[in-house]
């Protein structure tokens, strides 16, 4: 599916290359509020049925792809409250939280400002005190998913996003870090680049591999690492992602 973007994009793009890209000060700098109910986050609600739903591998795909899209959202390139949500968390540590939902409580969330695709929807971020009651009820704890048969095969066109299995993160901890790495990738792209990555419904690959494979791909030329803050479950520092482009 084909997608015209135009003016609003072009802005949705310039603020996140210019708060977060190469040259920007980097995630993770910025200091957050001294109050903890106005740290600013993007809640990531998966949907976990009872049975069958999303594999992991899948799971992390659609979070990597719908936290790029809240960002590439055209609504992020007018004035409006879309964008100034946006700015205000560039300005800060960038943050993600992982919440689990199924049935009804999956359905009643569709309606908060954000956007779905696949198994997750990312919503546009807010302070942490401000997350609405439906989004906030849901329990982060405790999201695992099955491995499934295996990831899909390799999309040669589309960029691939590593994670060190070493690690070991969970499926929420790991939504939220593929969500930082495809948003630090777009920044990285230029112009045309995303325009043409976003038209396409930004396809990619989400592999987990072995921390040997992992240091070969972060040291690739144009790869995007994800330096975790170190606030759950893996040390301060960690690179827990990396994006590289087609053909690494």
């Amino acid at each position: 599916m084909s997608m015209v973007l135009g003016d609003a994009f072009v802005e949705a793009h310039r603020l996140l290359a210019d708060r977060v890209g190469p040259g920007a000060r980097r995630p993770g700098s910025g200091r957050d509020p001294e109050d903890p109910a106005a740290v600013q986050a993007m809640q990531l609600v998966l949907e976990v049925p009872r049975e069958g739903g999303a594999s992991r591998s899948e799971m992390l795909r659609d979070a990597a792809q719908a936290a790029v899209a809240v960002c590439l959202d055209e609504r992020a390139g007018r004035d409006g409250f879309w964008r100034e949500r946006l700015d205000a968390w560039y300005s800060l540590r960038i943050r993600k939280v992982a919440r689990r939902a199924r049935n009804k409580a999956w359905d009643d969330v569709q309606a908060l400002p954000g956007v779905t695709i696949g198994s997750v929807r990312a919503f546009v971020p807010s302070a942490v005190g401000e997350v609405p009651h439906d989004i906030r009820k849901l329990q982060i704890k405790g999201t695992e998913l099955p491995l499934g048969d295996g990831p899909a095969p390799l999309d040669p066109d589309a960029p691939t996003l590593l994670l060190n299995a070493d690690l070991e993160m969970s499926a929420g901890k790991a939504a939220a870090q593929v969500g930082h790495a495809s948003m630090l990738y777009a920044a990285a792209l230029g112009l045309e680049e995303a325009r043409a990555w976003a038209a396409a419904g930004y396809p990619l690959n989400v592999r987990e591999v072995e921390a040997g494979e992992f240091g070969e791909y972060a040291a690739a030329a144009g790869a995007v690492p994800v330096r975790d803050a170190g606030f759950t479950e893996v040390a301060p520092g960690s690179v827990t992602v990396v994006a590289v482009p087609p053909g690494v």
